[in-house]
């Protein structure tokens, strides 16, 4: 689905520019498939009470500087979003990361390309202890709809809203 400006108005972007469109589709795994992994990071994501932002922490394992931003996110569809970042000072940082809100810690793995697209899977850490999700992204509606489902995932949960950072930030793991 490409965005047009109306539609981006209505979520609050008065100019396209300055968005990223995110197309994503995701599914419930069993495990992380530790032979694809290629990299790793820690992310830990403060959804800013009341509002679409996203105060985010990546941290590689095994070393090397953090990377901090703050986002906002506003869902044109299940599978398709806007998103706009600021990469953040230390300093920037600590102004915000005192805001309202509530936290989810995950270990993203970065996967070797599947089909020539980036996949990854997150495990989830403290109240989330259990869940794996893997998500793709993609660079055009097509080629999100011709990509198979990933040989190791469970199911799709793209269209599940429980599955949502929000959501599960909010309400923990669905039954």
């Amino acid at each position: 689905m490409d965005v047009d400006a109306e539609t981006a108005a209505a979520l609050g972007w008065p100019k396209l520019k300055y968005a990223f469109v995110e197309r994503e589709r995701r599914w419930l795994c069993a495990a992380v498939p530790g032979a694809r992994v290629l990299s790793a990071e820690i992310l830990t994501d403060l959804y800013v009470t009341g509002t679409r932002l996203r105060l985010r922490t990546a941290t590689p394992v095994g070393g090397g500087e953090a990377k901090r931003r703050l986002a906002r996110k506003a869902d044109v569809d299940a599978a398709t979003r806007l998103i706009t970042s600021i990469y953040l000072s230390d300093a920037e940082f600590a102004l915000l990361v005192g805001l309202p809100g509530k936290t989810i810690v995950k270990v993203r793995h970065h996967l070797a390309p599947v089909d020539g697209v980036a996949v990854s899977v997150d495990r989830f850490e403290g109240d989330l202890r259990g869940l794996i999700l893997a998500e793709a992204e993609f660079e055009s509606a097509a080629q999100m709809a011709a990509f198979p489902t990933p040989d190791f995932a469970l199911r799709e949960v793209t269209h599940d809203p429980r599955y949502s950072g929000g959501s599960l930030v909010e309400h923990g793991v669905p039954a």
